[in-house]
């Protein structure tokens, strides 16, 4: 079972620590991180977006951010992204190749596979931009079908219109294109 850090709204933790279960069940606030994948092509930015597993608890067979992660109870989100990224994705990346470039609070209510499912999320979010080929990855196959290249741009507009293929949380992608923006 995965435990997780109850935290407060700037994200520390409040003393209190919640079996993942629990905190979905309850909509209790927790940790998780988020890292963006990117690369310029042909003068355009595009993301790695991985298509979850059909198995998954929420949002099955949906294109997502390119990591994220719960990050259990007693560790860091700098630690935990990485520890994503590798898992997910295999990729191997250190400490300086993450760049921290904010966070987001992420809450929503839904239902899969016949149970409410209440989120309540501080999700710390990073960049990675080192080059990579996606055929090359090794993905932990009961998390991540596949993964893509998609325009940032048109990701950003789909999602405005429609949560047919997306499930990217919109404030983590927003706050990935005010950051490029700043560059």
């Amino acid at each position: 079972m995965e435990y997780l850090d109850v935290c407060d709204e700037k994200g520390q933790p409040a003393g209190g620590i919640v079996s993942r279960e629990k905190a979905h069940r309850d909509g209790i606030r927790h940790r998780t991180a988020h890292v963006w994948v990117i690369r310029e092509e042909k003068g355009r930015i595009q993301v790695l977006l991985q298509k979850r597993s059909a198995n998954k608890e929420s949002f099955p067979g949906m294109y997502d951010t390119s990591s994220a992660g719960h990050i259990p109870a007693g560790c860091e989100p700098l630690d935990s992204a990485l520890r994503e990224l590798r898992e997910e994705l295999g990729i191997e990346a250190g400490e300086g190749q993450l760049c921290y470039i904010g966070a987001i609070c992420n809450r929503y209510e839904a239902q899969f596979r016949g149970k409410i499912f209440r989120d309540n999320e501080y999700c710390s979010v990073y960049l990675y931009r080192e080059p990579l080929d996606a055929e090359s990855l090794h993905l932990q196959a009961e998390e991540v079908e596949r993964v893509d290249w998609f325009d940032l741009e048109q990701v950003r507009e789909e999602i405005e219109h429609s949560r047919e293929r997306f499930c990217v949380p919109g404030a983590s992608l927003d706050l990935l294109r005010r950051f490029l923006l700043t560059e």
